[in-house]
């Protein structure tokens, strides 16, 4: 069973904010605080495409078939998640945690599985396939006990 033993970290993401938190007293008392906080502004979809979707041929005569167009929103947000595997690993390298706990939605969560270097994924003690970005750091803490120790 992973607990959230002192030092562990803690990553809250999503696909456009991350905050890199440490476990700085023990399992029984979390008191997470943050390492680091990165953000990327990412505009809706319809903010950021302006052109409308391509046309190929078909192949009958004189048919043509839209082609749907790009996800600028969700590309933007899988470019963060390899941006994110590639932090955890420079923390990893230098050895600056021993423990992770990751926790973002389930397509976020598996997109930074994909992406993650070994030296990462074998530091990583739990997972949780949840949104907690907007919520206050008491809340994740009495969450992450509950769901790591379920005797708490």
């Amino acid at each position: 069973m992973a607990t959230l033993t002192h030092g562990t970290w803690v990553l809250i993401a999503d696909g456009e904010k991350a905050l890199f938190l440490r476990n700085d007293l023990d399992e029984i008392n979390p008191d997470l605080n943050v390492v680091r906080i990165e953000e990327q502004e990412n505009p809706a979809d319809s903010d950021q495409g302006t052109d409308k979707p391509g046309r190929m041929q078909d192949t009958g005569v004189q048919q043509m078939s839209s082609m749907q167009e790009t996800d600028w929103h969700q590309l933007a947000k899988d470019r963060f998640a390899d941006e994110l595997a590639e932090m955890l690993y420079k923390y990893a390298h230098k050895n600056t945690f021993e423990r992770i706990v990751l926790i973002a939605p389930p397509r976020v969560l598996g997109e930074l599985r994909d992406k993650m270097h070994k030296e990462v994924s074998s530091r990583v003690v739990a997972d949780m396939p949840k949104d907690l970005t907007n919520h206050p750091l008491d809340k994740v803490e009495k969450l992450l006990k509950s769901e790591l120790d379920p005797t708490a």
